[in-house]
């Protein structure tokens, strides 16, 4: 099976998405929403990348490589943007952002 290879990044994205979505409502709870804006909308990306690198290397298609080294860097720019702000939620995203970015980073090297 395609999937078995890319398990532990795949398990990463499904892991950033979740965090990501939870990060962008928990922002729109937040006091100064206006201030949260560039993390919701970099949340809301990263958590839609993290899904379709997920499905591209469940199927085993041929351009998941290549969407990974883009989803790499989706996570980063999330987690640098996340670690600006000093909430709890935002702290936990940029750390699951992280590993993201590292798994997808090993995972585009592969090709």
């Amino acid at each position: 099976m395609p999937h078995e290879k890319f398990q532990s990044c795949i398990d990463a994205c499904y892991a950033c998405a979740t965090q990501c979505d939870h990060c962008a409502v928990s922002c729109l709870q937040e006091q100064d929403v206006k201030s949260m804006a560039r993390c919701i909308k970099l949340d809301m990306d990263c958590a839609q990348i993290c899904h379709l690198a997920a499905s591209y290397m469940a199927r085993g298609s041929e351009f998941a490589h290549a969407l990974c080294r883009l989803c790499a860097d989706v996570c980063q720019a999330c987690a640098e943007e996340c670690a600006k702000h000093q909430v709890d939620h935002c702290q936990h995203c940029a750390q699951v952002c992280r590993q993201c970015a590292q798994e997808c980073g090993r995972m585009a090297q592969a090709a």
